[in-house]
């Protein structure tokens, strides 16, 4: 069993394994979602996963025509996506609170990427960086 749950620890949810790889969303979508340059997601199927808390925490959003977002309605963090009749959901990876064994295998919707966020040549610290 592998855990996740919410920055506030109100959702907890586990899954037994990733079904799907694990890929980088540069969708505009993800990016106004997450505030970020792109979502880690990977697919699960519904028989693998499970709430373990919270789920009368869960708020949703249909950000895309059948597409529900689920998110705590405490801390917002989004933890699944899904589509009604489709076999699995999409976990937001980031919320994993063990190491899945999987490391990320593709970026998808690149061509949304935004010039300001995309760059691989900045420096990079484990903590803070020196002298804050």
């Amino acid at each position: 069993m592998i855990a996740g749950s919410c920055l506030c620890g109100a959702v907890a949810y586990a899954i037994d394994q990733l079904d799907k790889p694990i890929g980088h969303c540069h969708c505009l979508t993800c990016q106004k979602a997450h505030s970020a340059a792109f979502a880690s997601t990977a697919g699960v199927l519904r028989e693998h996963f499970r709430w373990l808390r919270g789920e009368d925490r869960l708020a949703s959003y249909e950000s895309s025509p059948g597409k529900l977002r689920r998110f705590c309605s405490v801390c917002g963090s989004q933890l699944v996506a899904e589509r009604a009749g489709q076999p699995h959901v999409i976990v937001r990876v980031a919320t994993l609170d063990q190491d899945p064994g999987a490391r990320p295998a593709q970026h998808i919707w690149t061509d949304h990427d935004r010039p300001w966020l995309a760059t691989d040549e900045l420096p990079r610290y484990p903590e803070w960086q020196p002298g804050r």
